[in-house]
């Protein structure tokens, strides 16, 4: 657990939960495990793919848990997604459940969820495809296969990824990101803000 995110004397004590479901099988859920900690206010529960990654596979398996496990108010939900080649269809139905909730959110990397990982170490730019985003990361994660070593990712990274994204982010988009970009920088945020 990184220092700076302990949870200060006087908070509340529950545990407040983000409930993310993500596309990938791996990397994200890995991700989001390095924000996650006994000892911390939070609660993240990651809901994975097992091999059906298309945005309605994601929102199923996201309603699923959601009627089986309520939410408190406090708590949020999440979709982690890649833009990938997924049609405009596709994700608006993903920004539309979004908006059913003032508790639910959107995470879209474009091209995909290495991009938000690339921008700890550097500004993205002139990156276009998925193949670019991983070739570039390899730079700084060399034999990078999907698995994130967490001492690649330190609150200094953590905290330039998110200035980086915000400055790509400009004006913030409201559904997601049609250039090279992401707006995970939003769900992490809000979970470093309650760490």
């Amino acid at each position: 657990m990184f220092p700076r995110f302990k949870r200060l004397p006087g908070k509340r004590a529950y545990r407040k939960m983000f409930v993310i479901a993500v596309e990938g099988k791996k990397t994200e859920q890995d991700y989001f495990h390095i924000l996650n900690s006994q000892n911390s206010v939070i609660h993240i529960h990651c809901i994975k793919s097992s091999n059906q990654s298309s945005p309605s596979h994601v929102l199923k398996r996201m309603d699923n848990y959601l009627k089986q496990q309520s939410l408190r108010k406090t708590d949020e939900a999440w979709l982690v997604i890649d833009r990938d080649m997924w049609s405009e269809t596709q994700l608006s139905e993903l920004y539309r459940w979004s908006q059913r909730q003032t508790n639910y959110g959107l995470a879209l990397s474009n091209p995909k969820f290495e991009f938000w990982l690339l921008l700890h170490f550097e500004d993205g730019n002139g990156i276009a495809t998925p193949r670019e985003c991983s070739t570039r990361l390899e730079k700084y994660l060399p034999n990078y296969q999907k698995a994130i070593n967490i001492n690649n990712i330190t609150v200094e990274r953590i905290d330039n990824a998110i200035k980086r994204a915000i400055k790509k982010d400009k004006p913030p988009c409201v559904d997601w990101p049609r250039n090279p970009g992401t707006t995970v920088y939003r769900l992490v945020e809000k979970i470093i803000k309650e760490l």
